[in-house]
C-alpha cells in the first residue's frame, strides 16, 4: 500500500514537483488499487504522468499502447531523462531493426524496463504477443484513446483490435486516456475497450490562458501570416495545414521571408521529420509547419501561437492542437483563417468513403462550420461541444467577447423553430428544418408532404441565416438538442417545451458573415488596404490590353494579381513576380505597362511603399511545378501524373492551373482528346471567350448539365494556356 506522503515522495524523486496537478493523485491511487480507470484531461494537464509514475512503483512492465512512432520516441526519451538507466522505458515499433528489438526484449525480461511503448499495429504481431504473455504485465495504458471511436477526430480502425489482444495476452488493470472526447466519443471508447465499470476522471475542458480568433482566409492570407509572425519575434509557434504540399510551400515561404521555419508531415522521411521536430523542441527554429501528424504528445510548454492556415475537421482537432498552446499556463494564442470553400474541399475528399462515414464527417464539418461562423463566445461553444457548460457571458479572451455584436431578439424564431421540430417528429436535422420553415419546396420536403404542413413558409427567406443563429444559440441554451451521433437530427428538450408554452427574452447575436467581411478586409483602412484607385486603373489597363488582343481581361491578369499589385506597389519586373499569379512568362509578356503605371502612381501622389509588407514569394517553377511541366511534356495521362506525386485529381489540376496563369504554356490537347471530342471542347472554349469572368462555379451552373467539373477545369487550361501565354 503507497501513503500519500510516499507518493508524493517518489513524485519528486521522479519527476522533480512538489504537488499533483488536478486529479492526477486520484488517477494514480486508483491504478494503484488495482482498477480500470478512464480518464478525460485536457492537453497539458499532465496525463502521461497519470501512468508514467504508477509504472515506476508497480512490479512488472506497464505496456502503453500509442498512435506515432514519433510520440513514442518524444515520451521513451522523456522517461530516460528521469531514470539513470536508458532501459527504463523502450518502444517497439516498425522502426527497430532486429537487434534493437533483442536489445529490447532482453531489458523487459531483465525487469529493467518499467514502460514498454507499442504501436497498435506492433501489439497485433504473433511473436510479439507470445513475448508479452511471457512478461509481468503491472498494466495497460490505451494514450490517445479518442482513436477507438468513429466519431473522434483521429479515428484508426488497429485500435478497435486492442481489447481482443490484451485479453489474450492477459487482463490487467487498464488505463484509457484522451485529452478530446465528447461524450459519445467516451461511451465508444469504454464500450470498445471493455470497461464501462471504469472509474471516470474528467477535467475541465477549460483552458482560460488561451485566446480563441478566427479570421477571414483572403487572398492575402500568407502576408497575413507572416506579419503575425513576426509580430511574434522569438516566440515559438505551429502552424497547422491539411495537405502535406501546402506545409511544405508555406515553410519555404516563411523561409525566404526570414522566419526560421521547418516543415513536418507523414510523407517525409523519418530522419528528417525526427530533426525538424528536434530542432523545434531544441529552439533552434521558431515555426513548426505542420499537418496533424505533428504534436500529438510533444511536451513543449511555451509554444505561444498556434495557427490553423486550414480549418480542420471536426472541432475535436481544432481544441487538441489548439491545446499544444500556453501548456505552461503562459500566454497561447490561437488564430484559425477560415473560408467555407476550405470546408466543401473537405467534404470533397471524403467522396469516396462509404456513406455512413461521409455522414459522420459532414455533421463534424457542420460543427466546425457553426464555431467559425458564430458571434457568440468561443470558449462556450468549444465547452458546449465537450458536454461542459461555461456559465459567464463574455470570457474577455476570444474575438467575439473583446468585439461583441449587438444583440438581437428572437423570442418569435425560437418559437417558430420549435414548433417546426415538433411537427416534423424530431427527425431530421437543421438544414432541413430551416428549408421547411422558408417554404423551399424541394423533392423531398414534397415527397414527404411537408409542404402541407402548417409551419411550412412561417419564415421569410432572407431569414435563413438568422434561424441558422436560433437554431445554434437555442443548442447551447439548452432548448434543443443536436444528435450527432444520429447525423445531427434535432430534438426538443424539456426546457424547450417548457420555452412553448410560457415564451420569454431570447436574445441572440448573429452570426457573422465571412464573405463580406473577406471584402472588407481588402478595401478597409490600414497599410496593408488595396488602393482603390490604383486598381481602378489597372482594371482599365487590363481591359485595354484584353480588348487590342481580343482575349477576355481574365486571361492577361486574374483579379487577384491585380489587388496584391494595389496593395504592394510593385514598380519592377522582378517585384511584380513575387504578386500570385505572376510568373516571369506574363511578367515579361504584359509586366512592363503596369510596373509603369504603378510607378508613375506612386510618384504623383507620393505613396510611400510598404516595404515590409512587400513579402517574398518562393519561385513559381518550385520543383514539383517542373516535374508536372516534364510529365506533361512526356505526355503522361494525368490522373497517372497525380497518382505519381502523391496528389488527389483535384490537388493536381490546382498546380496546373497556378502554371498556366502564372504564364507558363502547357499542352494538354494529348489527355483532352482522350477523354472529350473537339465539339465538347469548342463547346466549353466558346462559353469562356464571351464570358466576362473565368470563375469555376459561374461556368459549372451554365455548363454543369453537359459536362463536368473535371471536364470544364480542363479546358479552361488548354484555354488560358493557348489564349494567354
Amino acid at each position: 500500500m503507497v501513503t500519500k506522503r510516499d507518493l508524493l515522495a517518489k513524485l519528486k524523486e521522479y519527476f522533480g514537483f512538489e504537488s499533483f496537478k488536478g486529479n492526477q493523485e486520484s488517477i494514480i491511487e486508483n491504478l494503484l488499487d488495482g482498477n480500470d480507470t478512464f480518464v478525460l484531461m485536457p492537453t497539458g494537464g499532465g496525463k502521461s504522468l497519470c501512468y508514467q509514475l504508477p509504472a515506476l512503483l508497480m512490479e512488472g512492465t506497464a505496456i502503453v499502447i500509442s498512435p506515432l512512432i514519433a510520440l513514442m520516441k518524444n515520451q521513451v526519451d522523456a522517461m530516460r531523462n528521469f531514470s539513470e538507466d536508458d532501459g527504463v522505458a523502450h518502444f517497439l515499433n516498425s522502426s527497430l531493426n532486429k537487434a534493437a528489438v533483442i536489445q529490447v526484449k532482453n531489458d523487459v525480461v531483465s525487469g529493467k524496463t518499467k514502460l514498454l511503448y507499442v504501436a497498435p499495429e506492433s501489439l497485433t504481431k504473433e511473436d510479439n504477443v507470445e513475448f508479452l504473455k511471457s512478461v509481468k504485465i503491472s498494466f495497460y495504458a490505451v494514450d490517445e484513446a479518442h482513436c477507438i471511436s468513429e466519431w473522434g477526430h483521429d479515428f484508426r480502425p488497429e485500435y478497435r483490435n486492442i481489447r481482443p489482444i490484451i485479453t489474450e495476452i492477459g487482463v490487467r488493470p487498464l488505463i484509457a486516456l484522451t485529452a478530446t472526447a465528447t461524450p459519445k466519443v467516451q461511451h465508444d471508447i469504454q464500450k470498445n475497450l471493455g470497461m464501462q465499470d471504469a472509474k471516470v476522471f474528467k477535467s475541465s475542458f477549460n483552458r482560460p490562458n488561451l485566446y480563441y480568433e478566427v479570421r477571414p482566409k483572403t487572398s492575402n492570407v500568407d502576408k497575413e501570416v507572416i506579419k503575425y509572425i513576426k509580430s511574434q519575434e522569438g516566440k515559438s509557434g505551429i502552424i497547422y495545414c491539411l495537405s502535406r504540399k501546402r506545409v511544405e510551400e508555406l515553410a519555404e515561404i516563411l523561409v525566404v521571408n526570414g522566419i526560421k521555419a521547418l516543415p513536418y508531415h507523414a510523407g517525409m522521411d523519418s530522419a528528417t521529420r525526427n530533426a525538424n521536430q528536434d530542432a523545434f523542441l531544441l529552439e533552434k527554429i521558431d515555426v513548426i509547419v505542420a499537418t496533424i501528424a505533428f504534436g500529438m504528445g510533444i511536451d513543449k510548454p511555451d509554444v505561444r501561437y498556434v495557427i490553423h492556415y486550414d480549418i480542420p475537421k471536426s472541432l475535436e482537432g481544432y481544441y487538441q492542437e489548439t491545446g499544444r498552446a500556453g501548456r505552461d499556463g503562459g500566454e497561447g494564442q490561437c488564430i484559425a483563417f477560415y473560408t467555407s470553400e476550405d470546408l466543401q474541399r473537405l467534404e470533397k475528399f471524403m467522396q469516396d468513403k462509404p456513406i455512413s462515414e461521409q455522414e459522420i464527417g459532414k455533421q463534424l464539418l457542420q460543427e466546425t462550420a457553426a464555431y467559425c461562423e458564430s458571434s457568440v463566445c468561443r470558449r462556450k461553444t468549444l465547452l458546449y461541444y465537450f458536454g461542459e457548460e461555461y456559465k459567464e457571458d463574455n470570457c474577455g479572451n476570444c474575438d467575439n467577447c473583446l468585439n461583441p455584436k449587438k444583440k438581437v431578439e428572437a423570442k418569435d424564431e425560437l418559437c417558430a423553430v420549435i414548433e417546426t421540430i415538433a411537427a416534423l417528429k424530431e427527425k431530421f436535422k437543421s438544414d432541413y428544418v430551416i428549408d421547411v420553415m422558408v417554404g423551399k419546396e424541394t423533392s423531398v420536403i414534397k415527397s414527404h408532404m411537408h409542404d402541407q404542413l402548417e409551419v411550412f413558409g412561417c419564415q421569410d427567406a432572407e431569414n435563413e441565416k438568422l434561424l441558422k443563429s436560433v437554431i445554434h444559440q437555442a443548442t447551447i441554451a439548452g432548448y434543443i438538442e443536436k444528435e450527432i451521433e444520429n447525423y445531427g437530427i434535432l430534438k426538443i428538450t424539456p426546457k424547450g417545451y417548457e420555452f412553448l408554452k410560457n415564451p420569454k427574452s431570447f436574445k441572440i447575436v448573429e452570426d457573422r458573415e465571412y464573405d463580406e467581411d473577406e471584402e472588407v478586409a481588402i478595401k478597409s483602412g490600414g497599410t496593408s488596404a488595396m488602393d482603390p484607385e490604383l486598381y481602378s486603373i489597372l482594371k482599365d489597363l487590363r481591359k485595354k490590353i484584353a480588348k487590342h488582343l481580343q482575349l477576355p481581361p481574365y486571361v492577361i491578369f486574374q483579379d487577384i494579381s491585380l489587388e496584391a499589385m494595389a496593395t504592394t506597389y510593385p514598380i519592377t519586373l522582378d517585384e511584380l513576380q513575387n504578386i500570385p499569379g505572376v510568373g516571369s512568362g506574363k511578367a515579361k509578356r504584359y509586366g512592363k505597362e503596369f510596373v509603369d503605371v504603378i510607378k508613375t502612381h506612386v510618384e504623383e501622389n507620393e505613396i510611400e511603399r510598404p516595404e515590409d509588407l512587400i513579402f517574398r514569394t518562393v519561385p513559381n517553377k518550385s520543383k514539383l511545378k517542373i516535374s508536372i511541366i516534364q510529365g506533361i511534356d512526356r505526355k503522361i495521362a494525368l490522373d497517372e501524373l497525380a497518382e505519381s506525386k502523391g496528389l488527389e485529381y483535384s490537388e493536381l489540376l490546382d498546380e496546373i492551373e497556378a502554371i498556366v496563369y502564372s504564364g507558363t504554356k502547357i499542352n494538354i490537347n494529348y489527355f483532352l482528346d482522350e477523354i472529350m471530342d473537339e465539339d465538347q471542347q469548342q463547346d466549353i472554349i466558346e462559353y469562356f471567350k464571351e464570358s466576362e469572368s473565368d470563375d469555376l462555379e459561374a461556368a459549372i451552373q451554365e455548363l454543369g448539365d453537359s459536362y463536368t467539373e473535371e471536364e470544364i477545369r480542363l479546358v479552361r487550361i488548354k484555354f488560358i494556356s493557348e489564349m494567354g501565354n
